[in-house]
């Protein structure tokens, strides 16, 4: 048993007490003075929320310590252990950064934000066995976090009266890590201790209405804008493929199969109400040719929820990853994937490794080139330009048909045919610490404000207050001929119900063992995942903490003496003196940079932004010249791409074959040919894909140089 001394001790105060002298500086928990009382009005709405993931506090960190070997920064001695965090290690995060996170936090986006979503995993890694994982100390270390939430968003008048959950500013919304429970990845169907303790250790953030849900199985929603939008927080341990203690979500005994049914009743609820909401969880649903983090049966039901409640899901949010990226989800694989009588699916993951607690440097390159490619396969969007008023009609008629081809592939002018998850970076410093800004729309909701409690009018049968998992009606069996018109089928089945046609008479599917959910009703305008609309989201803001540079500014002054004169022997004197290298900088925004150039953040822009990362080349140049994809985006909003009669306006676009050899890429080329041979090098730069090198940039958070990134993905 680890016997919690010395800098230590700041467990068994919560972090809330200024700590002992003899603890080691880059330990100290700072004395953050109350901010004084909050006005009682409610503030309005900022349209602005914060997303923070995996912060993986190490009280055993110890700065000039080892990085590498069985156990990170805990032992031995390096030079690249700083005072705020070993970068681009495998080393978890030191309270010194924990600390000057939430200070900055506190003194620049506190009052910018409407609410926050908090990804899990807020205990160290089981890293080292000298220093093994207690029950304890996990719920301590969480306990840690919470305080460090309180201290930033807490109301100082609030904190000591008996109602625990009107203590913040802003919701807050967590969700479990499956590094928040031991042994991690393993998470038992509730009630069980885990479920029980953080009822505890979460009692300001569940809705009271929802305690007896929480504890049953360690999920809740929260309404962040009162009658607006909730945000629900999944466990995702559930769907985990990693968590041996369940198994999927096919079986109605199982807590996954409970979840989703919970889920599947409670949109069906916000979508009487009119609400919207946003999905969150840790373990993401990737899946890719070399890895799949959930149990497929998961999966399926995933894709089919977010399909169906698209009319009210805004979005979807993970961590665990660490790496900054998106992936979507093809309604077309939801095709004899459900698990079904004369059906075998277990081929469907043997050559797939399933994502315990993130991957090494080689496996996320594999998993970036594998998402890579299968964005490589999305369909081309025509690329058009300018037209003028004389061009010859047969010319206009072939851009219309390919532009309706085109939105028949994607489900219509929205794109419906793909849904969006979106990953988070972390906190701990594998790369650079990292927060996320995201701005979403507010139109018409200005003098709305956040929740001044957690609270959610949950639905729940009157007659049970359960949900009648074994008798619950199931539904038609969903396959992809049930999806509405702008939805074509996927080849293979198309080939497969030619080959049925002479075999005699067709057997009747066999029904799954779940209800499923209604789709939005045919005069249902398409949701803000879709369309730009209020609550979509419009851009986010990537902040970082390059602790390259401020771990050096830190190691500077250590040896100026004059700066070391100046510090005095105080503590708090001492991480002043350190804090005021600290900061977070601007990395990128969706909207304003050079290549994403994303106008929202809606289904339609993913999908373009995709694609031209699947392709073999795509140069700055083409971003800047690429006007097209504004166009395409504003031509036919009304237009399934199956109606021959819709008209569509293309007075101004006319179609650029991608195999015409007079395109600009090879103009270009070909001026360069003509040039010396020294000049060539410009010619393989044409060919490089440049928004693919900027994607796989950021997901590392920059922290990767040019030649690096050149190596590991050309």
């Amino acid at each position: 048993m680890v016997s919690f001394t010395g800098g230590l001790l700041l467990f068994s105060a919560l972090a809330a007490a200024r700590p002992s002298a003899s603890a080691p500086p880059s330990q100290h928990v700072l004395d953050i003075s109350d901010a004084g009382s909050q006005a009682a009005k409610p503030r309005q709405l900022r349209g602005r929320f914060l997303h923070i993931t995996d912060i993986h506090p190490d009280p055993f960190y110890r700065q000039g310590s080892d990085p590498e070997g069985e156990h990170p920064c805990h032992r031995g001695e390096g030079s690249s252990t700083g005072y705020f965090g070993a970068e681009k290690t495998e080393c978890d995060t030191p309270f010194s950064l924990v600390n000057a996170t939430f200070d900055w936090i506190k003194e620049n986006i506190r009052d910018e934000v409407d609410f926050v979503v908090w990804t899990g995993d807020s205990a160290r890694h089981d890293n080292d066995e000298k220093y093994p994982r207690t029950i304890k100390q996990v719920e301590q270390l969480n306990e840690f976090v919470v305080t460090k939430f309180d201290e930033t968003f807490g109301k100082p008048d609030n904190r000591h009266d008996r109602n625990p959950t009107n203590d913040f500013v802003i919701p807050i919304v967590p969700t479990y890590g499956n590094n928040d429970i031991l042994p991690h990845n393993i998470f038992t169907p509730g009630p069980n201790k885990w479920t029980r303790k953080y009822l505890t250790i979460w009692d300001k953030f569940v809705p009271p209405e929802q305690r007896h849900s929480f504890a049953r199985g360690g999920w809740f929603f929260t309404e962040v804008i009162p009658n607006r939008l909730a945000v629900f927080s999944l466990n995702t341990l559930y769907f985990f493929d990693s968590n041996a203690a369940v198994d999927g979500c096919a079986d109605p005994n199982e807590p996954g199969y409970e979840h989703f049914e919970w889920l599947r009743i409670q949109l069906e609820f916000l979508r009487e109400r009119k609400m919207k909401a946003i999905l969150t969880g840790h373990v993401p649903p990737a899946r890719t040719q070399g890895k799949q983090s959930w149990d497929e049966t998961c999966y399926q039901k995933y894709t089919l929820w977010l399909r169906q409640y698209r009319d009210v899901i805004v979005g979807s949010m993970f961590g665990h990853m660490n790496l900054d990226h998106f992936m979507l989800q093809d309604t077309r694989q939801l095709t004899y994937k459900f698990p079904i009588d004369g059906i075998d699916t277990e081929g469907l993951r043997e050559d797939g490794a399933s994502i315990s607690d993130g991957l090494n440097a080689e496996a996320k390159a594999d998993y970036l080139s594998d998402l890579r490619q299968l964005w490589g396969n999305l369909p081309k969007p025509p690329k058009v330009k300018k037209l003028k008023h004389d061009l010859d009609t047969v010319v206009k008629r072939k851009s219309k048909r390919k532009q309706k081809k085109y939105l028949k592939e994607i489900g219509g002018p929205y794109g419906e045919r793909f849904s969006l998850s979106l990953i988070g970076p972390s906190i701990v410093p594998n790369f650079y610490p990292t927060l996320r800004i995201v701005e979403y729309n507010i139109t018409g909701l200005e003098h709305d404000h956040p929740a001044l409690a957690p609270t959610s009018p949950m639905y729940t049968d009157p007659q049970t207050e359960e949900i009648d998992l074994v008798h619950t009606k199931p539904g038609p069996w969903l396959h992809t001929e049930d999806f509405e018109s702008d939805l074509s089928l996927d080849e293979e089945y198309e080939a497969e119900k030619k080959k049925k046609k002479h075999r005699g008479k067709k057997k009747k599917r066999p029904k799954p063992d779940f209800r499923v959910p209604d789709p939005p009703s045919t005069t249902s305008p398409p949701g803000p995942g879709y369309s730009p609309q209020t609550l979509s989201f419009l851009s986010w803001k990537q902040l970082y903490a390059n602790l390259t540079k401020i771990n050096e500014a830190v190691a500077k002054d250590l040896r100026s003496e004059e700066s070391l004169a100046q510090t005095g022997t105080g503590d708090e004197a001492y991480t002043e003196s350190h804090n005021k290298h600290f900061t977070y900088e601007l990395e990128y925004d969706t909207r304003e940079d050079k290549m994403y150039r994303m106008k929202d953040l809606t289904m339609r822009s993913w999908l373009i932004m995709a694609e031209k990362i699947g392709r073999e080349a795509y140069s700055l140049q083409d971003a800047m010249d690429e006007d097209f994809d504004d166009d395409i985006n504003d031509f036919g909003d009304n237009d399934t791409g199956e109606d021959e009669d819709n008209t569509i306006d293309d007075d101004s676009v006319v179609e650029s074959d991608d195999d015409d050899p007079d395109t600009e890429d090879e103009k270009l080329s070909t001026t360069i040919n003509k040039h010396k041979k020294g000049k060539k090098r410009k010619d393989k730069a044409l060919k490089k894909n440049h928004l693919w090198h900027a994607f796989v940039k950021r997901a590392f958070v920059s922290t990767k140089s040019d030649d690096e990134l050149e190596d590991e993905f050309g």
